[in-house]
């Protein structure tokens, strides 16, 4: 494929973003993906590799070295990196502040935020040395567009921050050959969303019913995702899965009212 690029995805072993490392994949692009481990970094390329060329590295996107190193190990098999998602990111358990350990706490800020930091920080630097530059996207989540919820507090805090990062850092990138972007994908059923529905077996299924309503499987989410960061040139872009006309097209359509498609989810290996 003569317009081949190479992408790299944080947290690229499970969920989303192995669903769109497969997506690139199939496309004819090549991936480098991350995850917390080596071997789960080697687990997920070998699985991936059916689909094309991947390199997977075992990286701490809360360590700026770590990040930097991720960074090195795609230029030097690939040749330099066209387009960097920052996907790496967890929960904590559905609970209030209060009750959470504070190293709870200090994991959530540090992956989601001070990773993505971290990703930005290195991709961005780098694409401005790059004779074509690149593009940078960091992922929203609940809580980007303002709402609240009991219980998700630091996950919601820190992807309120995302959504501030990703359009003061288009501000900075404005004028040259690298454009950030912000990718919303909405309620993706995956073992993240399961642990953010909670425990509490009332809130659990308040949550399941949300879930299977304006919910979606990785295999129909990642696709467009993938599709629409290829396509993208626009500095500043959000590209949303979940609008609020399709939600609201959902909440009044019956047929979603009868889906089930949480009791069909198999939490990952």
């Amino acid at each position: 494929m003569a317009d081949a690029k190479t992408v790299v995805v944080t947290g690229g072993t499970r969920g989303i973003g192995k669903g769109m490392a497969r997506e690139f994949l199939k496309r004819g692009h090549q991936v480098a993906v991350c995850g917390r481990s080596a071997d789960s970094a080697a687990a997920a390329a070998a699985e991936l590799a059916e689909h094309g060329e991947v390199l997977g590295r075992g990286c701490d996107v809360s360590d700026y070295a770590s990040v930097q190193a991720l960074w090195d190990a795609a230029v030097e098999r690939f040749g330099g990196v066209d387009i960097w998602i920052n996907n790496a990111g967890i929960t904590n358990r559905r609970s209030n502040v209060a009750e959470l350990r504070p190293q709870e706490l200090a994991d959530v800020v540090n992956t989601n935020l001070t990773g993505s930091f971290n990703g930005c920080r290195v991709a961005i630097e780098g694409m401005r040395k790059q004779e074509n530059g690149g593009a940078v996207y960091l992922f929203e989540g609940f809580g980007s567009n303002g709402m609240t919820a009991p219980g998700l507090t630091p996950y919601g805090s820190t992807k309120r921050a995302i959504t501030y990062m990703a359009k003061s850092l288009a501000k900075e990138v404005r004028g040259s050959k690298v454009i950030v972007g912000a990718l919303s994908p909405g309620i993706v059923i995956t073992d993240m969303a399961m642990l953010a529905a909670g425990r509490d077996p009332k809130r659990e299924a308040q949550a399941r019913k949300v879930y299977n309503i304006i919910g979606d499987k990785v295999e129909r989410v990642t696709p467009w995702l993938a599709g629409k960061v290829l396509a993208n040139r626009k500095n500043g872009a959000s590209i949303r899965w979940l609008t609020n006309l399709r939600a609201a097209g959902r909440f009044l359509c019956p047929v979603y009212h009868r889906r089930d498609i949480v009791s069909d989810y198999t939490p990952a290996a």
